[in-house]
C-alpha cells in the first residue's frame, strides 16, 4: 500500500482580510508560530508520506510562493489549476496524476490551512483510515466530535454500529446549521464535524467519479491522455473551464453508497475566522490575544493585530482589530463571518490595491 498526500491550497482566504490576500492568502501567512500554514499541513505528514508524493493543488497566483515555502517537495508536485472550479475538478485533476503514478494508491486529500495538535494520534488516524481504504475500496472522511453547537461547519451522521475498529458507515450529511439545529446535533451524539479531511484509492474515486459525475469523468479522461505532453497545458485550460463548479461533498460524498467515518481523536479547527484565531490564541489577564506594539486600557476580550505600527485601543471588548501596512480591520468578534463581504466590496468597487 503506497500512501499519497494531496493538499488542497487554492483558496483566498477572505475572512482574513486584511492579512490574507489574493498572493499571499491564508495558508501562506505565519498565524500561529513560525511556519506558515500549509508549512505546518506537510510537516505534519513527515514519517507517513514521502516527499514526492505530496502534491499541491494552487492556482497561478500563489504558484511560486508556495515553491519557496515548500521546497523539499519536487517542483512537478506543486500542480496549477487554470481556474477555480471547486474541491470535486480539484481532487479529480489529483488523482490522474497520481493514477500515472500508482494506480491502487491511497491518497490523503488535506486543505491546506487547518490547525491540529497531536500529531501522534492524526498519523494514528490516518493509518487506520488508509487501511481500511486500500482492502475496501471505500471513501473514508474523518469527523470530528463537537465540542460545542458551531454553525460554521457541516455536520456528519453515522450509523453508530462499527464496522470495524473505528469505522462507521456515513448516514447523512448536513449542511451548515443554525444554532437550535446545532444544538441537537450535538446532543444527540451520532453528528460529527466534517472535517473536508478525506482517505481512499486512487482508483476508488475515480470509479465513483465516473458513476455520479460522468461529465467530470469525461474532461479527466481528455486531461489525462496528454498528461507528461507538451499539450497538456493548453489541453488543461480547454478541459477545465468548462467543468462544473462543484464541491466533492456534493458530487460523490452525498450520493455514493460507500461512504464511511472514522473519528479524528485529535485536537482540530479549520481557523475559518478571526473569531477561531482568537479561541486559539493565548490572553493575557485581561482576555487579549496581542500582536505586536499594542498598548490597551479598560480593553477585554479581544484580538489585536498590529506588527508593525503603534495601536491604541481604549474602552472596548469582544473586537477583532487587525492593522496593516494599508489596511485597518475593526470588527466585533461575533460578527467575523462577515469580513468576507469586505472583499465582496472591493472587487466590485475595483479597490484591487487592498486585494
Amino acid at each position: 500500500m503506497e500512501l499519497f498526500a494531496v493538499i488542497m491550497a487554492g483558496g483566498v482566504g477572505s475572512r482574513f482580510w486584511p492579512r490574507s490576500k489574493e498572493k499571499t492568502p491564508k495558508q501562506l501567512l505565519k498565524i500561529f508560530g513560525e511556519r506558515t500554514m500549509i508549512q505546518d499541513t506537510v510537516a505534519r505528514l513527515d514519517g507517513i508520506i514521502k516527499n514526492e508524493n505530496i502534491f499541491i493543488i494552487t492556482n497561478k497566483v500563489q504558484k511560486n510562493e508556495i515553491a519557496n515555502q515548500l521546497p523539499q517537495l519536487p517542483a512537478g508536485n506543486i500542480i496549477e489549476e487554470p481556474f477555480g472550479r471547486n474541491t470535486a475538478a480539484c481532487i479529480g485533476l489529483a488523482s490522474i496524476i497520481i493514477e500515472k503514478k500508482c494506480k491502487d494508491g491511497v491518497t490523503i486529500i488535506l486543505p491546506a490551512d487547518h490547525i491540529i495538535k497531536g500529531v501522534e494520534a492524526f498519523h494514528s488516524t490516518l493509518k487506520g483510515a488508509a487501511g481500511y481504504a486500500y482492502k475496501s475500496k471505500g471513501l473514508l472522511t474523518i469527523g470530528i466530535k463537537p465540542t460545542r453547537p458551531e454553525t460554521g461547519y457541516g455536520y456528519i451522521q453515522i450509523d453508530e454500529k462499527t464496522i470495524e475498529e473505528g469505522i462507521f458507515k456515513v448516514y447523512t450529511f448536513a449542511e451548515k446549521p443554525n444554532y437550535a439545529t446545532a444544538v441537537r446535533f450535538v446532543e444527540s451524539g451520532d453528528f460529527f464535524w466534517n472535517s473536508g479531511m478525506f482517505i481512499w484509492r486512487v482508483d476508488a474515486i475515480l470509479d465513483e467519479i465516473k458513476i455520479h459525475m460522468p461529465e467530470l469523468n469525461e474532461g479527466l479522461e481528455t486531461i489525462k491522455k496528454d498528461i507528461g505532453l507538451s499539450k497538456f497545458e493548453s489541453t488543461l485550460s480547454n478541459v477545465y473551464g468548462l467543468l462544473r463548479n462543484i464541491s466533492i461533498d456534493y458530487g460523490i460524498m452525498e450520493k455514493s453508497q460507500k461512504v464511511f467515518l472514522t473519528k479524528g481523536e485529535f485536537s482540530w479547527s479549520d481557523v475559518g475566522s478571526w473569531e477561531e484565531v482568537y479561541q486559539l490564541s493565548d490572553k493575557n489577564e485581561d482576555g487579549n490575544a496581542l500582536i505586536g506594539k499594542v498598548f490597551t486600557q479598560m480593553t477585554a476580550d479581544s484580538y489585536i493585530y498590529s506588527p508593525n505600527k503603534f495601536s491604541a485601543v481604549i474602552g472596548v471588548e469582544n473586537l477583532i482589530i487587525i492593522n496593516t501596512d494599508d489596511a485597518l480591520l475593526v470588527c466585533r468578534r461575533d460578527q467575523a463571518q462577515e469580513v468576507k463581504k469586505i472583499v465582496d466590496h472591493l472587487k466590485i468597487n475595483k479597490l484591487t490595491q487592498h486585494l
